[in-house]
């Protein structure tokens, strides 16, 4: 199934990843890793291109863009 995905744009979503797909690393405090696996992707979609979509965030005051392939991608919420 194909989803046209120009009709979110400009929308707030939530992808589930695959397992695996990367890692974010942060400061170690006792007993929590120093690193996080990355599960899911939450933003804005901002732009749709053939090969996956372009999400913006905002973390730790900063804007994110990410680029997420289809082929990385489990599930998607859309709000």
């Amino acid at each position: 199934m194909k989803i046209d995905w120009n009709e979110f744009v400009d929308r707030q979503i939530n992808i589930t990843m695959k397992e695996n797909y990367g890692v974010v690393y942060g400061v170690k405090k006792d007993d929590e890793p120093a690193f996080y696996e990355i599960v899911f992707k939450t933003g804005k979609l901002i732009k749709i291109f053939e090969e996956g979509l372009m999400i913006e965030a905002v973390r730790d005051n900063q804007t994110y863009k990410s680029f997420v392939p289809y082929d990385s991608i489990k599930s998607v919420d859309i709000f």
